[in-house]
């Protein structure tokens, strides 16, 4: 394994951050051959994607030693830095930077756009040969994005470390959840084996889901450039890019991180990274929803917030899922599901301003239109 270290444009006088990755196997030119992309808790204070990368490590370490590693596998296990440092009154704000006030996983740079006009001379009847083309422009369009502040060149450093990958996979968590994925719906052919290994019990499609999110900026460059060149140059999807919801923030123990971890390489032994016998795939535990059909539950009102219902279950349109009490009236004000569907994600805080979304109810029919993602 070898262990490197990108330093992150310096933010003030005596101080600069670092990005350090590390690289399994052999180690391959862009377009060269297969490569996995695999980080932790872009968003930082999202903290079971940095124990499953404790445990990958001590995976990848025995199955390199062992010689079973196919092509290249890198980890970045702690992928932000800067996010990983921000505290306001013993509080972590992991998921905004507080300079700007951007998510930290929004606004990556669109290297279709970048990447289409270079490759077009260099495309053919080929297939694969497009392929390999592709990926290295989009490595070096990864590259070359601006990086005028120290929280753009964490996007391009992380774009530069797996934008030529096959496959990426951003381990994130929701606040209390169950398992879930988010992938393009061009991905899902590939992701469903994933998802079945990962016990997963749905995964939200959406294809372009607004303000180009990490994981659709990996995989959005294939899908829009097959559309750009139709049927003069031949393109596959080929990169599956997908955010992996590791539940809630509270679910960091060892026997899960571990069992997680084990999946992933499951599914990593499945697509040819890793030598030896493939375990057998398990039964899906749920299914694939349009992103569009992802209901907010949400209140009119303040006050304390206490839930009747728990993460994984099913409901139906109309039941009670949590009560708004108000501590001065003692009133009660029932939120209900606004669609039938599962019930795979809720707020960890326990009290709600008006207006505030507490939960999230994946239905099966797009309703929703525009950006598709919450802050």
């Amino acid at each position: 394994m070898q262990q490197r270290k990108h330093l992150l444009t310096s933010p003030a006088p005596g101080t600069q951050r670092e990005l350090v990755s590390l690289h399994y196997g052999q180690s391959v030119e862009p377009g060269q051959g297969p490569k996995c992309y695999i980080q932790a808790s872009l968003h930082a204070d999202e903290l079971p994607g940095m124990l499953v990368a404790h445990h990958l490590r001590k995976r990848l370490d025995a199955l390199e030693a062992e010689g079973r590693l196919r092509g290249e596998i890198v980890l970045v296990p702690m992928a932000n830095p800067i996010g990983l440092s921000q505290f306001l009154l013993h509080g972590h704000l992991g998921r905004f930077e507080s300079c700007s006030g951007e998510n930290f996983n929004r606004h990556y740079p669109d290297l279709a756009a970048i990447a289409g006009a270079v490759v077009e001379s260099e495309l053919g009847p080929d297939l694969e040969h497009n392929v390999r083309v592709v990926k290295r422009a989009l490595h070096a369009a990864a590259k070359a994005a601006p990086a005028d502040t120290e929280l753009q060149s964490l996007r391009r450093t992380l774009l530069s470390l797996s934008a030529d990958a096959d496959i990426v996979l951003d381990l994130h968590c929701d606040a209390q959840a169950t398992m879930h994925l988010y992938t393009e719906t061009p991905c899902w052919p590939e992701c469903e084996p994933l998802a079945a290994y990962l016990g997963a019990q749905v995964t939200l499609l959406a294809q372009d889901s607004g303000d180009q999110p990490f994981d659709e900026a990996c995989s959005q460059p294939w899908w829009k450039l097959a559309k750009r060149f139709g049927e003069r140059f031949p393109l596959r999807q080929a990169c599956l890019s997908v955010t992996v919801e590791l539940r809630g923030q509270a679910d960091v123990e060892h026997a899960q991180a571990e069992a997680d971890a084990r999946h992933l390489i499951d599914f990593l032994t499945l697509r040819g990274f890793i030598s030896g016998e493939v375990p057998p795939l398990p039964a899906p535990l749920g299914d694939a929803r349009p992103l569009a059909g992802c209901m907010p539950l949400k209140t009119p009102v303040a006050g304390v917030l206490t839930f009747v219902r728990h993460v994984g279950e099913m409901v139906s349109a109309g039941e009670v899922l949590a009560h708004v009490i108000d501590p001065i009236s003692n009133a009660v004000t029932e939120l209900k599901s606004p669609v039938d569907g599962l019930f795979f994600a809720r707020d960890c805080v326990r009290y709600a301003h008006a207006g505030m979304k507490v939960g999230k109810v994946a239905g099966t029919t797009a309703l929703r239109t525009g950006k598709l993602l919450g802050d």
